[in-house]
C-alpha cells in the first residue's frame, strides 16, 4: 500500500532527515520560524492544550549563557547553529483553555486545577509538540538537531521561570559539512507492532 504523501515529501519528513551536527552560517528567519509554527500548531494535543513554549536564542549573549548548560559534546554544535530553540512546557497551560476548548470551559478547572496533574499533562503534550515542531523545521528545508544533553535545571532558570519545564534543545539551520552521524538501526514492523 502507498502513502497519499509522495515520495519525495515523505524522504523529506523521515527517510533522508537527519539529526545535524554542523550547520552553514545561513540565517534562519522569523518568517521561516512563523511559517513552521503555522503549520505545527495543528498537529493534535489532548484537550487541545498546547502546552509547547518556544524560546529563540538569537542573540550572542544569550547563546553564550546557554551554551554553558549544554553538555561538552553540544557545546560546540549550539555555538554555531544559526538558530538555536528552547522547547518548554507551560505548567499553566490551562489558562488559555477557556479559548482553546471552547466547548468546554470549565476543563480548565474541572481536569487542571491540580498542579501536578497539569505538569504531568504538560510534559506529554508538550513532547508531542516538540516531535511535530522537528519535523516542520525538515518541512522548512532546514536540518534540526534536537539535543536532551544539557543541564535542565539551569536552563530553566537561565532562560524560563518556574511555570516552564525545559524538555530540549534543538539546533536548526542549513546542514553543514559532514553534518551527519551514520544512520542508526531501527526496529522492523514486526517487531513493534502487536495485535489482539
Amino acid at each position: 500500500m502507498s502513502l497519499a504523501l509522495d515520495a519525495a515529501a515523505q524522504d523529506l519528513l523521515f527517510r533522508e532527515a537527519r539529526t545535524a551536527n554542523t550547520f552553514t552560517d545561513e540565517p534562519v528567519t522569523d518568517a521561516q520560524v512563523q511559517a513552521i509554527y503555522d503549520l505545527v500548531k495543528y498537529g493534535p494535543t489532548s484537550m487541545n492544550q498546547s502546552p509547547l513554549r518556544v524560546t529563540l536564542v538569537r542573540s550572542a549573549e544569550a547563546r553564550e549563557r546557554l551554551v554553558r548548560h549544554m553538555a561538552e559534546g553540544n557545546q560546540k554544535k549550539t555555538a554555531t547553529a544559526p538558530l538555536v530553540a528552547i522547547l518548554s512546557a507551560d505548567n499553566e497551560f490551562h489558562e488559555e483553555l477557556p479559548a482553546l476548548f471552547p466547548h468546554f470551559p470549565q476543563a480548565k478547572d474541572a481536569f487542571f486545577g491540580d498542579r501536578v496533574v497539569r505538569e504531568g499533562s504538560a510534559s506529554l503534550n508538550a513532547a508531542l509538540q516538540a516531535a511535530y515542531f522537528i519535523i516542520g523545521v525538515r518541512a522548512a528545508g532546514l536540518a534540526a538537531g534536537p539535543m536532551t544533553g544539557l543541564d535542565f535545571e539551569g536552563v530553566r532558570k537561565e532562560f524560563l521561570d518556574d511555570d516552564h519545564t525545559p524538555l530540549m534543545v534543538v539546533n536548526i539551520g542549513k546542514p553543514g559539512e559532514d553534518a551527519w552521524f551514520p544512520r542508526s538501526p531501527r526496529l522492523e514492523y514486526e517487531q513493534v507492532v502487536t495485535t489482539v
